[in-house]
């Protein structure tokens, strides 16, 4: 199928070259090269637009199961895709059914995907380590009539009361399905596909609220990953990626379909372990890693220095941190420990089909703290949060975007949807941010998150990049507690280095000596641990509750 592409849009006189903003409108633009985009109104489904692609690469790069050591070259990957595609009509899979997935990563998990893709099907991975209780509650969200499992999860599904077919993957059925000895004749039939047709449903991480089925379109998925290649620079040999995030969160959803249309390999890890993913590095002489922000600061830890060092680093050019913001003092001591390895931080949201911002080459790698700048079709504005006033750079407000990644909605929630998206399609993030002159965005904190402590704004991710920058700190997070007089009040919880004696007025005069008064924590509890969901996200419900519920005596 021949994609029919659209021109990209020129841009304004009015705009600053150097920053991207727009006097005029208010309003932030890419400085990257506009990526052409196919007609919204083609037929095309995000399989067949990798396809088109694909066809046109060389190479030897390849789908790379770490734990099978199981290789699918590209070159095989279509013929895979449309014999799957083929056994799923045998299983009456038709346009718009959704299909939910319980696995662990594999080398399949993506040609899974594409498969689905392909006949119209809604792609739903879910996290194989939920809950029976969890997986009911997503299920009730997404109504599937087919389920995807291995032979580990499946149990859950019964559990959890599934009564529809379910595919086991690391079986010998699906083995069958996946090398076509069930196909027939006249199976070739191709079914059509509209861009605007819901492609996915993600889940929102639900760490301030319920959690969320985020509606991703075809046509978000293909700008995304259209705007991704517009961006990147020109190899002499592919690269490989060592891909230790989950593929049902956006992080690695995105990863891992996008690495056909870059013709890079790609290494897949089950389950993540960080002696398994430092002998993939060498073994597969990975090139770029990406990382959820708890394993780069895992990689920087005193602690894990001999097993580290002890690896071959020589292949690495880049590491990909995503999905939280890494601390200045973590970036510091990754700079320190890998001078010769890029660290490249992005930001994006589930809503916003993952990255809309990134570093990218070795200037912008060197810009310390910024998640890098806007990629190619997006806008965005800074907006005052109590006037709705459009802020120029260097001004702190609350951070909107724009563009044809945003999604299409969430499943049975047009109430939330309408507030966050407004007429104009500005997705209000929720999240305090800025623009420099240079057009690098850097996160402040979540709006939500923000500590009141007598009437002043205390931003909680301030408070814990001090905390971490303690020699004798190895992890920290700050929380709002509840207070008479001052309404709330900053504490910190913090995990001591081991065998570190530390104590509570020793960390409160740390950060009292940088802040100002108004800054300062007013209580401290030590704890083994900070909460974090899959993707690295501190899980700041969980810390409330516990000071809440008198785990820490009053300081």
């Amino acid at each position: 199928m021949a994609i029919s592409i659209s021109k990209p849009q020129t841009s304004s006189s009015t705009i600053d070259p150097q920053s991207g903003f727009c006097s005029k409108t208010l309003t932030y633009h890419s400085l990257r090269p506009p990526s052409p985009l196919p007609p919204l109104s083609s037929p095309l489904s995000l399989t067949n637009f990798i396809f088109n692609i694909l066809k046109s690469t060389t190479g030897t790069a390849s789908f790379i199961d770490a734990t099978t050591r199981r290789f699918i070259s590209y070159s095989d990957v279509i013929k895979l895709v449309r014999n799957l595609c083929i056994s799923f009509r045998h299983l009456s899979i038709s346009n718009s059914d959704c299909a939910f997935i319980i696995s662990p990563n594999s080398s399949y998990v993506p040609i899974l995907y594409l498969s689905l893709f392909n006949i119209g099907a809604v792609v739903s991975p879910v996290n194989p380590a939920s809950s029976v209780t969890e997986i009911m509650n997503v299920m009730r969200l997404c109504k599937p009539v087919i389920a995807f499992a291995t032979k580990e999860t499946v149990v859950k599904l019964v559990e959890a009361g599934f009564r529809n077919r379910i595919v086991v993957i690391d079986s010998d059925e699906f083995e069958v399905m996946i090398r076509g000895e069930l196909i027939g004749d006249g199976d070739g039939d191709e079914v059509e596909v509209m861009q605007s047709d819901v492609a996915a449903i993600l889940y929102s991480s639900g760490t301030t609220g319920k959690i969320k089925g985020v509606k991703l379109t075809h046509g978000n998925l293909i700008a995304t990953i259209a705007g991704a290649m517009a961006g990147r620079e020109a190899r002499s040999s592919p690269a490989v990626y060592l891909c230790t995030v989950p593929y049902f969160h956006v992080y690695g959803f995105i990863l891992c379909i996008r690495m056909l249309a870059f013709g890079d390999s790609f290494v897949s890890m089950g389950r993540f372990d960080m002696r398994s993913m430092l002998r993939s590095i060498e073994e597969f002489s990975v090139t770029h890693l990406p990382l959820a922000p708890p394993v780069v600061v895992a990689l920087v830890n005193d602690s894990n220095e001999h097993l580290v060092n002890g690896t071959n680093w020589s292949s690495v050019e880049m590491v990909f941190s995503g999905g939280a913001p890494l601390t200045v003092a973590v970036i510091d001591k990754f700079k320190k420990r890998f001078p010769n390895v890029s660290l490249v931080q992005a930001y994006g949201l589930t809503e916003t089909t993952g990255g809309i911002s990134r570093i990218a080459g070795p200037y912008e790698s060197t810009i310390v703290g910024t998640v890098g700048r806007l990629i190619a079709h997006c806008e965005a504005k800074i907006v005052d949060p109590n006037t709705g006033a459009g802020l120029p750079p260097m001004k702190r407000g609350e951070l909107w975007v724009r563009g044809p990644f945003v999604m299409k909605g969430y499943v049975d929630d047009k109430e939330v949807i309408d507030t966050m998206v407004d007429s104009d399609g500005w997705l209000r993030t929720g999240d305090l941010c800025y623009f420099d002159n240079e057009g690098f965005l850097f996160v402040v904190d979540r709006l939500k998150e923000l500590i009141k402590y007598k009437g002043y704004q205390v931003p909680p991710a301030e408070l814990e990049h001090i905390l971490q920058s303690h020699p004798d700190i190895v992890e920290a997070a700050v929380i709002p507690y509840p207070d008479e007089a001052a309404g709330e009040v900053p504490m910190g919880f913090v995990v001591r280095r081991k065998g570190s004696t530390i104590n509570e007025t020793q960390v409160k005069d740390y950060v009292a000596k940088q802040v100002a008064p108004y800054k300062r924590l007013r209580r401290v509890c030590f704890i083994e641990s900070i909460p974090k969901n899959a993707p690295g996200k501190v899980l700041r419900k969980e810390l409330i509750k516990m000071a809440l519920s008198g785990v820490t005596s009053k300081l």
